[in-house]
């Protein structure tokens, strides 16, 4: 019985310590997702007025821009996918790369080579594990984006795309991400990125919302050789900020789920030693009898 005991209380403590640092994980992914969250919102203004802005040239200056302009043949897309750098978030990870694959096999079906992009770490392994190529990829920032990653991939991705085909040039752009809906809601979503289909993004424009009368200076060619790369950077950051704040609210509602479970071992190990305890007062209780008894018989 003693053995029994050891092993029950050897176990219970180290759940305790696995519930500690779940626990921690948890508290830390709570506080910093608030922030992210607020990240998101703050960076609507600046994307609503970009937007405003790429819309009004657009729709004024009638200009055939590489970015904007649909290529009569598409043989080569191009696949953004946005993942964690760490795991213990859920599910969070698999669940976009499942949608790059969905996506991915519908490419191929319509005749394209698709050609990836990898954003985390998450999304290299798995790329590298099965030894797959790969164009580019980027870690170290999945659950705290920066503006200049998101230049860095947007340049990488505008100058492939305005490549020609010989030259290994992509015909379109999509990009798999999470969209945060809430703390209990994160969504696999695609977009597509290039060409360039300029949205408003989830608020539809008011109806009496008027595009600003602009004057370009020098030309609305050089104006959109300048806004839209920052359109691209803009709608780029979006995602990732999107993602890091998926991430973050996945990561919290998995160590929530790891520190319960820890509980409920605690409970059923503190039950089972106590079982094992009870076993053993008794068994030491027959024991103690059983002498006396043979004591009493002696006499």
């Amino acid at each position: 019985m003693g053995a029994q005991m050891r092993v029950y209380r050897q176990r219970i403590r180290s759940v305790q310590a696995t519930k500690k640092i779940t626990r921690a994980m948890e508290l830390i992914a709570a506080s910093r997702v608030v922030k992210a969250q607020q990240r998101v919102k703050e960076s609507s203004p600046y994307a609503r007025a970009l937007t405003r802005a790429v819309s009004a040239v657009a729709t004024y200056s009638n200009v055939d821009h590489p970015l904007t302009t649909e290529h009569p043949t598409v043989r080569r897309a191009g696949v953004v996918i946005i993942t964690s750098d760490r795991g213990l978030a859920g599910a969070y990870s698999s669940s976009v790369l499942k949608e790059s694959e969905r996506l991915a096999e519908k490419l191929r079906n319509e005749g394209k080579e698709v050609v990836p992009y990898l954003v985390g770490r998450k999304a290299s392994g798995f790329y590298k594990f099965r030894r797959r190529e790969f164009a580019a990829e980027w870690s170290g920032f999945s659950d705290s984006p920066t503006f200049e990653a998101a230049r860095e991939i947007g340049e990488r991705i505008v100058a492939d795309f305005v490549l020609g085909h010989e030259e290994g040039g992509l015909d379109e752009v999509h990009v798999v991400f999470t969209r945060f809906v809430n703390m209990v809601t994160q969504e696999p979503e695609v977009i597509r990125l290039l060409p360039l289909e300029v949205v408003e993004g989830e608020e539809p424009p008011a109806p009496d919302d008027v595009l600003p009368l602009y004057e370009f200076e020098p030309s609305a060619e050089q104006v959109l050789d300048a806004l839209l790369p920052k359109y691209v950077t803009a709608r780029l950051f979006n995602c990732l900020l999107q993602s890091a704040a998926s991430e973050l609210a996945a990561r919290q509602r998995a160590m929530k789920s790891a520190t319960d479970n820890a509980e409920e071992l605690i409970r059923k190990y503190t039950r089972l030693a106590n079982q094992a305890r009870q076993a053993e007062i008794t068994q030491e209780i027959s024991e103690i009898v059983g002498g006396a008894s043979a004591l009493a018989d002696a006499k």
